[in-house]
């Protein structure tokens, strides 16, 4: 299972939110490159970064620090926020980032994501944002009345690489992973499932190593490595987590 710290960039600045409310907004780190630098240097092979205010703008903001982020390691990297075009997602990947996210998108122009797998196959993932099992769109604004399920059902046979499902009330705020949910979601279909939104401790990971055999292989950690209530080498240090 592979554990993604997770690296939200607002103004330039590495930050959390508090149930995505952009006003409710912890820095952690001014530098995203050096913040980038130690995760790698923690042993995490992978990273999830997040352009929120792209989210909310429709277009890509914080190129500059996403840019230092990858020059500053040699992490495979996940970027989402504000990617709405397969323009976007050849830029992104002339710049090194290996996935991109598209979330908003998905639920507006699913042709689009069906067409960007095909383009770039193995590079495109689906941000699936929900309050209550229904999605959320326009940086967790917008709510829908489209369920998880019935989004993920859209991209059966696409050749989507992974769906990230997050649980946008738990987000931020250390409340524990909404695993049913997850799990439910995991099950409905064959794409694998990264698991996103409340991850509190070490707890969780040990909870959802087990279900990797069920479709879960990852989790996305945020404020809890931040603040250090997930130690990185006990993480890491358990069977079956990269």
């Amino acid at each position: 299972m592979i554990l993604f710290p997770a690296i939200d960039l607002k103004d330039g600045q590495c930050v959390r939110l508090e149930q995505g409310d952009m006003a409710r907004a912890t820095v952690f780190n001014q530098d995203p490159g050096a913040q980038a630098a130690q995760f790698a240097a923690d042993g995490f092979s992978h990273l999830h970064i997040v352009d929120l205010d792209g989210a909310f703008a429709g277009a890509s903001v914080n190129r500059a620090a996403v840019e230092a982020i990858v020059k500053a390691t040699d992490a495979k990297t996940q970027l989402g926020g504000g990617i709405r075009s397969l323009q976007n997602i050849e830029d992104w990947l002339a710049v090194g980032i290996d996935r991109l996210i598209l979330g908003t998108i998905a639920m507006r122009a699913p042709e689009l994501v069906i067409e960007a797998c095909r383009a770039f196959p193995g590079r495109v993932v689906v941000g699936i944002d929900a309050r209550d099992g229904f999605v959320a769109v326009e940086g967790w604004a917008e709510a829908t009345e489209m369920r998880a399920t019935e989004l993920a059902a859209r991209f059966a046979d696409a050749g989507v690489a992974a769906l990230i499902y997050t649980d946008i009330d738990r987000d931020g705020l250390l409340q524990g992973v909404n695993i049913d949910a997850t799990q439910k979601l995991a099950e409905s279909g064959s794409i694998p499932v990264i698991a996103s939104g409340g991850l509190a401790g070490i707890e969780d990971v040990q909870k959802l190593l087990p279900l990797e055999s069920k479709g879960i292989i990852g989790a996305i950690s945020g404020r809890a490595l931040y603040d250090g209530r997930l130690d990185a080498k006990a993480v890491l240090a358990l069977d079956g987590v990269e």
